[in-house]
């Protein structure tokens, strides 16, 4: 009967585990299975799925404390809730893996991690660096998994994690102080100035073993330790201990040739030739030869020791005779102090502008064989011909200075009064005119940028535009006495382009008469619609083509149209030649034939909105005009 009782017990636990369990746990999580460890991963009594994984596994959540590792870059906001199982499913069966590499553990994205695999690590197999040796030991004891080198946890950043130092510990840990991984044997990132010993002048050039080379029954590469107070420490005293001062009192990192004389305990001003300016970098022996101080040296002047002549006898001529302290002083071979003031001296004084230029600007620099007696006759000596040749004939002959002057080359002194001298004397509005409107680039036949300066045309159409397109060639192609057609001056003149004197419009189908003399032109001529083009020929001849009916159209003939010339003339608009005897119904007889014409025709309409003054109708009653009560004779 026990052995039925307990036989039941155990089926009925069965059943209950297959209905609470979702399945048998991994290989990895076996030792959690039965009903009563549900506890050990799952925290019941929540709103929401809770899991303890962090409980167990704490290397992750160290890292996710430190936000560090692969965990911490993606972001795992709930570990303690689905954010685990999002990736790691349980209860699938003891053979399911619950790390999956997406897509591949080759293709693994490393910079999820963190650290980023770049340059030499790239192509660094995962097991080479992931292993157990390599773990850093308090992360290492965190890790759960029976095999440490099948995790990827617990690995540090530190270079000599995985590589050893050959250093051995001379220069610390931080081996990104000075290497990189693209490339370790050069120390690139390595700053010698941040050392006791900063490298200067020539040092910076020696080659890192010349000074750090391998030592020791170890023949370890030694870098720190060395020797370096005083230069002996590394170079041979070629002077054989003569000279009991310290290297550095003569000597400099820049070069060791040159000495530094301000530090020499030999002091040469109580000399006769005091060492100024560049003289004090010359080495001794520049001047002592074969390292001879008693010999007496010649110091008079410069080519006692310059020579031979750099300028090759060029300023023989001078007073001086070439001294070359006339330019140069102890200071510097560079620049020359012979300047404007001392320019003033040589047969070509530098004026105006010539005073600014620079003076490789004329003494081309070619060394040992720059000329300094240059030719400076005439100024195409030294410049280029800017106008072409169009100045070479006779009277100018290229000589520039015709027309300009030190001062400025781009105001011209070519006048109006010198104007008068060429083909096309300037008058009238012509003399106020920019030279730069006339003479300007792509005019006279030429395609270049150079300033035209003769013109084969000197008609006005040649510069200017015919506003009349073509209305008037018949008359601008009369003829001068010269034989020369007048062009625009058949009408115009320079004086004024509205200055038309010369146009006689009584040789036209219309002659100026009486009050059309006083018109302005532009008063019939105005430009056609939708244009700023004025149309001479064709102009209406007729009044009412010009006037406008100020009758409202009582006049007007059976064509609708006004006939002006019916009853006035161009003498003047008033007083009227209307005859009223013949034209009307009411000829003016006896007292009526003086009466002035307001006295009857008063009468005022509005004709699209201006007042107009009706003859018609006009009453031909007497009363109408006289009153009621006046009697006829």
């Amino acid at each position: 009967m026990l052995v039925l009782f307990l036989a039941r017990i155990l089926l009925a636990s069965s059943a209950a585990f297959a209905q609470i369990s979702p399945g048998p746990l991994s290989k990895a999580h076996r030792s959690l299975d039965g009903t009563t460890q549900c506890t050990t991963c799952h925290q019941f009594g929540t709103s929401t799925p809770t899991f303890k994984c962090l409980d167990c596994h704490k290397e992750i959540a160290q890292k996710l404390t430190a936000n560090q590792g692969y965990h911490a870059q993606i972001g795992m906001k709930n570990p303690n809730g689905r954010d685990c199982v999002r990736c790691h499913l349980e209860h699938n069966g003891t053979d399911f893996t619950l790390v999956h590499w997406e897509p591949s553990l080759k293709q693994f994205d490393h910079k999820l991690t963190g650290y980023p695999l770049v340059d030499k690590h790239a192509a660094v197999a995962c097991d080479k660096c992931h292993t157990a040796a390599h773990m850093v030991p308090a992360a290492r004891a965190l890790i759960k998994q029976t095999n440490p080198n099948s995790s990827y946890l617990a690995l540090s950043k530190d270079c000599v994690t995985c590589h050893t130092d050959p250093h051995k510990g001379q220069l610390g840990g931080d081996c990104q102080r000075c290497h990189n991984i693209s490339d370790w044997k050069q120390a690139k990132d390595f700053d010698h100035s941040k050392t006791k010993y900063p490298l200067t002048g020539m040092h910076a050039q020696v080659a890192c073993e010349k000074c750090h080379f391998p030592s020791g029954p170890d023949k370890i590469v030694k870098y720190a330790g060395i020797k370096f107070a005083a230069c002996i420490d590394c170079h041979i005293d070629p002077h054989k201990g003569e000279f009991k001062a310290a290297c550095e009192s003569c000597h400099t990192t820049s070069s060791w040739k040159k000495v530094n004389m301000s530090s020499v305990q030999f002091d040469h001003s109580k000399t006769k030739y005091p060492l100024l300016g560049m003289h004090l970098k010359v080495d001794c022996t520049g001047c002592h030869t074969s390292g001879d101080f008693k010999r007496t040296v010649a110091f008079a002047q410069c080519a006692d020791c310059h020579s031979p002549d750099p300028h090759k006898g060029q300023f023989q001529a001078r007073a001086s005779k070439g001294e070359c302290a006339e330019c140069h002083t102890v200071n510097g071979w560079k620049p020359s102090e012979f300047g404007v003031k001392e320019h003033a001296t040589s047969h070509y004084p530098l004026e105006g502008k010539h005073a600014a230029v620079a003076c490789d600007k004329c003494h081309t620099p070619a060394g040992k064989d720059t000329v300094y007696k240059v030719k400076f006759a005439a100024c195409k000596d030294c410049h280029q011909d800017a106008h072409d040749k169009q100045f070479a004939a006779a009277p100018y002959q290229n000589r520039c200075e015709h027309c300009h002057t030190v001062k400025d080359f781009h105001r011209s002194t070519f006048t109006i009064a010198k104007h008068k001298n060429t083909r096309f004397a300037l008058t009238g509005a012509h003399a106020a005119v920019s030279c730069a409107d006339c003479h300007k680039a792509g005019l006279a036949g030429r395609t270049d940028k150079i300033l035209p300066f003769h013109f084969e045309d000197r008609t006005c159409t040649a510069c200017h535009m015919d506003p009349h397109k073509g209305e008037f060639k018949e008359r601008m192609a009369l003829k001068r006495a010269d034989g020369t057609a007048l062009g625009c001056e058949a009408c115009h003149t320079s004086r004024s382009w509205v200055d038309i004197r010369n146009f006689d419009h009584a040789k036209t189908k219309f002659a100026l008469l009486g009050a059309h003399r006083t018109v302005a032109c532009s008063d019939c001529h105005k430009p056609l619609q939708g244009t700023h083009d004025i149309q001479f020929k064709g102009t209406p001849q007729n009044c009412e083509a010009c006037h406008t009916d100020t009758h409202g159209g009582q006049f007007a003939a059976k064509d609708g149209i006004t006939k002006c010339g019916d009853c006035h003339v161009v003498q003047r608009w008033t007083p009227s030649t209307f005859d009223h005897d013949k034209r009307t119904q009411f000829p003016l007889q006896g007292g009526h034939a003086n009466v002035g014409c307001p006295l009857c025709h008063a009468l005022q309409r509005e004709v699209q909105g201006k007042p107009v003054l009706f003859y018609k109708p006009t009453s031909r009653n007497c009363a109408d005009c006289h009153g009621p009560d006046v009697r006829p004779l």
